[in-house]
């Protein structure tokens, strides 16, 4: 599995460009990029900005995954459900396809395990038997599938929203203490079950009027490629972008951790791993087609 700090290439819904409730965003996210010097790109053929679901998961240099699109949460908007099919071929992609319904959202990955939360089990009914899905996900993705709780408040029931791994046996993550209990006792057995260590990251339980979906106050949604982080910061009344800020710099020690405040996208309930699909490039990816 390739793993994000080994991605060179960030590409972005032509979306995030054009429409311009998120042309801030773009304009604000590129420039940290090109600062990097790390390339990035549009893709063409989508329906909305939260590229990591519909996009493949990059298992090998020339070796991507695509799972079918069809999340309950859009079952009554099909102007928003991007056809991962149509998308790829018009993005000339190649991917190796699935049936198994799974937002690319919902995979957090290591080399040779994932994180995918329980969401996963409803989205696929025709698996009554929930070992047999977990071991054509594993052999998929020739990787241990490690399954924590959603939150059941969260629309989406993403992974990505509440820990990421920092290496191959320590999670960061929202902090325990502060999470619903049942979120809470069920990720402390999931650590115990799997020799995992966790690092806190503060999140702020904050409420957007007119935005249900906010994800303002989700620090742990951060974009990761090479060795640049830019992490969400929020600006807004008992924030804890600077506490998040001195934590993420002192985790990733050898890292760059850029800041960038992107609420305007945030409180329609995504933030920087939703609007990225991340890869280390290869020849599949064609530049002329990917307007690069």
């Amino acid at each position: 599995m390739i793993i994000d700090r080994e991605t060179d290439f960030v590409f972005f819904s032509g979306l995030l460009a054009s429409d311009a409730r998120y042309t801030a965003t773009y304009d604000k996210v590129r420039k940290v990029l090109d600062r990097h010097q790390v390339r990035h790109g549009l893709l063409k053929g989508t329906k909305d900005i939260w590229c990591r679901d519909y996009m493949p998961i990059q298992k090998g240099i020339a070796e991507f995954i695509q799972f079918r699109y069809e999340p309950s949460y859009l079952a009554d908007d099909a102007a928003w459900q991007t056809d991962p099919v149509a998308a790829l071929e018009l993005n000339q992609l190649q991917a190796t396809y699935s049936n198994i319904n799974l937002d690319g959202g919902n995979v957090v990955r290591w080399r040779d395990r994932v994180i995918i939360t329980d969401r996963v089990f409803p989205e696929n009914p025709a698996y009554t038997n929930k070992s047999l899905l977990i071991d054509e996900l594993e052999k998929l993705l020739e990787a241990e599938v490690i399954v924590i709780p959603q939150i059941r408040s969260d629309m989406t029931g993403h992974a990505d929203g509440l820990v990421r791994f920092y290496d191959r046996t320590t999670l960061v993550g929202n902090c325990l203490e502060a999470e619903y209990g049942y979120w809470k006792e069920g990720m402390r057995k999931v650590l115990k079950d799997y020799s995992l260590d966790y690092i806190n990251l503060p999140f702020l339980d904050i409420k957007v009027k007119g935005f249900p979906e906010s994800a303002v106050g989700c620090y742990v949604n951060y974009l990761e490629v090479g060795d640049l982080i830019i992490a969400p910061v929020f600006e807004v009344e008992g924030n804890k972008d600077e506490e998040v800020l001195n934590l993420l710099s002192e985790t990733f020690s050898d890292r760059v951790v850029e800041p960038v405040n992107i609420n305007e996208v945030a409180r329609h309930g995504g933030l920087l791993n939703c609007i990225s699909w991340n890869v280390k490039r290869t020849a599949r990816l064609n530049s002329s087609a990917l307007n690069l």
